[in-house]
């Protein structure tokens, strides 16, 4: 038992996976479609999809609405902590290579929407001031 707990931790522990990594298992482990998610939500298709892509983070009330509908807990949802899904069972054990090359993915990727959010705060700023000058 310990260790399905292990396994279950690393295929979807916050240094592997990303929320959109979770939203897309909890959401396949619950039968739905992006479509049927999409649809429950009263959201776009493109919305969930970007939400899974790491696009695009959903807001506090849809990551509540989110939970619920998926059997998952908003903390496990957002840190890979607490009430969640189990590690799909698939093959061989990812070796620690893959695993740590994994994680660097993770967290470049994390580091990028970071730099993107930077960048869009610093571009309205600019319009801002332009509209002013004008």
């Amino acid at each position: 038992m310990a260790e399905s707990g292990t396994i279950g931790k690393s295929w979807y522990d916050a240094e592997v996976a990303t929320l959109g990594d979770r939203l897309q298992g909890a959401r396949e482990a619950a039968g739905l479609s992006q479509e049927e998610l999409a649809q429950r939500l009263g959201v776009r298709l493109t919305t969930v999809q970007a939400w899974e892509d790491d696009m695009a983070e959903p807001r506090g009330n849809r990551l509540q609405m989110l939970a619920g509908l998926l059997n998952v807990s908003l903390g496990w949802l957002i840190t890979a902590e607490g009430e969640g899904i189990e590690a799909p069972v698939e093959g061989p054990a990812l070796p620690a290579a893959a695993v740590e090359a994994l994680a660097e993915l993770s967290r470049l990727q994390a580091h990028v929407v970071g730099l993107a959010r930077e960048i869009a705060a610093v571009e309205k700023r600019m319009r801002q001031i332009l509209r002013q000058g004008v």
